[in-house]
């Protein structure tokens, strides 16, 4: 009996087309029902477009991401990308625009939107102990 090998790629790929075919929130799968954006950044060392699938909470008119990785004690390499290069395009439901990324990794600002986000998306209070001690950044992306 053959076993199927999981492959990222094609799992992205088919969760971006069910987003963009129900107007930004995923249809099926254990993203169902979640608040998911497409964050592209400019990598860090390449220059090269990167593309990010990450759940967001809203603080007024910003939009906030947390660099979890899910609890990684590594962080993912989106960050070093928004926080050398903060100008960004986001891409929720049919919308593509412009923004602007401020990478928070302490303080009372950091924590309050880590707090508002974690009220929102309860799963990711799960994240901090996992991490190894790896302060979690918070991301306040602003449409430009």
């Amino acid at each position: 009996m053959a076993t199927e090998t999981f492959d990222p790629s094609a799992w992205e790929n088919a969760l971006i087309a069910d987003l963009r075919a129900n107007g930004g929130t995923p249809s099926d799968g254990p993203l169902k029902g979640h608040p998911i954006m497409l964050l592209y950044s400019t990598g860090a060392k390449s220059g090269q477009e990167r593309r990010a699938v990450l759940t967001y909470s809203r603080d007024g008119d910003a939009y906030v991401v947390a660099g979890t990785a899910g609890g990684s004690p590594v962080e993912p390499k989106w960050v070093a990308n928004v926080e050398k290069t903060p100008a960004v395009e986001i891409e929720i439901g049919r919308d593509r625009f412009a923004g602007t990324a401020e990478v928070l990794r302490e303080g009372p600002e950091r924590d309050r939107l880590w707090n508002a986000h974690v009220e929102r998306l309860p799963w990711f209070g799960e994240y901090p102990e996992k991490t190894g001690g790896r302060l979690i950044p918070v991301i306040r992306l602003r449409r430009s």
